[in-house]
């Protein structure tokens, strides 16, 4: 005989999926930020914060390196405990996060963390480099590790985010999409330091500065308040674009389905889409859903390579810059943290200035402390925007860190103007950062320019006298300037004893 059923009223069932759907009935799991996961590297030496989501009003305990510190989510369900400063340690460990579940993570190591970030070279993979067949093979270290935070754009700071790629060490599989720059950055880093490093790679071909910038500094600081009004101008003319990209979508759609039905080859590329609402140029977009949900992990520093979506605007650039770092200083509230950037390498013509006014841009930034600048006049291609010698870009920030952070006595800068003295017809020009002297590694010292009160530069025949470099031009009897590595892509031919070049620089203000 069949079980009888029990029935239900309908406004019983009602009720129970009410309650079911009801937050109140469902518990979150406790859940860690996002960049806290298996093989994580953490900050040794400074106050680690770690955070997470949880239910309102949850205890939570966090465990790791003999301490054990405890919490209550808040209202929203974000709950923060900072553990006391980590000593290094290459030894596995394991951390624990106890709430209404436990979450375990393994394999945690402490060491240095560096977040690096900016556009396509700063993306740029081990994969696409010069030395990747040599490098790649070898490049198995577990104490080097690499995390890519997913490119996505939003409105206003996010909490969380996806990730490209979760935290992994360095071996042949893994090595070949790292970024380039970090990972030789890592590289030389962890093996003068003998602990951890770890590269937190968040990054964006072809993106500008301002999409990089919190939305406070941008709408509180009146010298930068074109930032707005040129997106409000673009998102005005966005329908009208973005009709007429469409047709123009369409059109290219039926014209590649032609040649297709025909057998011929097509080779046209896709319209570009228009800039727009969800596009990365939109201003703070990349902040808020890229750097906005790290904050506040601990950090030794931050590494950055960009500049060249912004060369056109150098003056612009001189404002943004600045305030970017200061910003993500303020937001991860770590002090002035070390903020180390690439200079634009050579790239383009040969005549053309607009790079050099942004290098020039990026040099001026120097003024705010705890910064250093890696020159690559030397290192670019000038049929590509993307130099593959990354290896020695990463070394060049590399030098910097060892011997501003780490304390080794390494030579992290080429020679730097100090000041152009006229004699007769022409300028003495002296440097700083010679370090066993000035050379000319190429056989010239071509690159240096010298104008009358015309304004119009000459190429300047030059010879190095002991720190300085005498230039002398024929046809300007009269100079009143002169300039060094001021074009878009130079011949530079002046070095310091350690092979690192001199940085490009101009006495003129015109």
């Amino acid at each position: 005989m069949p079980t009888p059923r029990t029935r239900l009223h309908p406004r019983s069932v009602l009720v129970a999926l009410a309650l079911l759907a009801s937050p109140v009935w469902l518990f979150a799991d406790v859940t860690p930020a996002v960049l806290f996961q298996d093989h994580a590297v953490l900050q040794r030496g400074k106050p680690v914060p770690v955070w997470g989501s949880a239910d309102a009003g949850e205890n939570v305990t966090v465990t790791f390196g003999g301490q054990s510190v405890s919490t209550t989510a808040d209202a929203s369900g974000r709950w923060l405990v900072t553990l006391a400063p980590l000593s290094a340690s290459a030894t596995p460990a394991t951390l624990t996060i106890v709430g209404k579940n436990t979450v375990t993570l393994t394999d945690i190591v402490v060491g240095e963390v560096w977040l690096a970030s900016g556009q396509s070279n700063m993306e740029w993979t081990v994969s696409e480099t010069y030395d990747q067949a040599v490098d790649v093979p070898a490049s198995t270290n577990p104490l080097i590790r690499h995390i890519k935070v997913a490119k996505t754009v939003a409105d206003q700071p996010a909490s969380s985010v996806s990730l490209a790629s979760p935290w992994q060490s360095a071996t042949p599989a893994t090595t070949l999409k790292f970024s380039a720059v970090g990972y030789y950055f890592a590289r030389d880093i962890q093996a003068l330091l003998g602990v951890p490093v770890g590269i937190i790679n968040s990054s964006w071909g072809g993106t500008r500065i301002e999409s990089w910038i919190a939305p406070d500094p941008l709408a509180g600081d009146p010298a930068l308040a074109f930032v707005g009004k040129d997106w409000a101008k673009v998102l005005a003319e966005y329908p009208e674009k973005k009709a007429a990209h469409d047709v123009a979508l369409a059109a290219f759609e039926q014209e590649k389905a032609a040649a297709a039905a025909a057998g011929r080859r097509f080779t046209k590329r896709a319209p570009n889409a228009p800039q727009g609402p969800g596009h990365h140029a939109t201003p703070s977009g990349l902040f808020n859903a890229m750097i906005s949900p790290l904050v506040p992990y601990a950090l030794r520093g931050s590494i950055w390579y960009q500049g060249e979506s912004n060369a056109g605007r150098p003056a612009q650039y001189q404002t943004l810059f600045p305030a970017l770092i200061t910003d993500w200083r303020a937001k991860f509230a770590q002090g002035d943290f070390p903020f180390y950037w690439v200079q634009l390498a050579n790239f383009q013509s040969p005549t053309d200035t607009s790079w050099a006014f942004l290098r020039e841009a990026q040099t001026k930034t120097l003024a705010l402390p705890a910064t250093g600048q890696a020159v690559i006049i030397d290192l670019g291609d000038v049929k590509d925007i993307h130099p593959r010698n990354k290896k020695d870009v990463g070394r060049r920030l590399a030098r910097l860190a060892l011997a501003r952070d780490y304390g080794f006595k390494i030579v992290d800068s080429g020679p730097v103007f100090a000041k152009a003295e006229r004699e007769g017809a022409s300028f003495r020009v002296t440097f700083t950062e010679v370090h066993g002297g000035l050379r000319a590694p190429l056989n010239t010292l071509a690159g240096f320019e010298i104008a009358g009160a015309d304004q119009v530069f000459q190429p300047a025949e030059a010879r190095i006298e002991g720190e300085a470099v005498l230039v002398t031009c024929t046809a300007v009897s009269e100079p009143v300037a002169v300039r060094y590595a001021w074009r878009n892509a130079p011949v530079a031919g002046l070095f310091n004893k350690e092979g690192l070049p001199a940085v490009p620089f101009r006495t003129d203000a015109w």
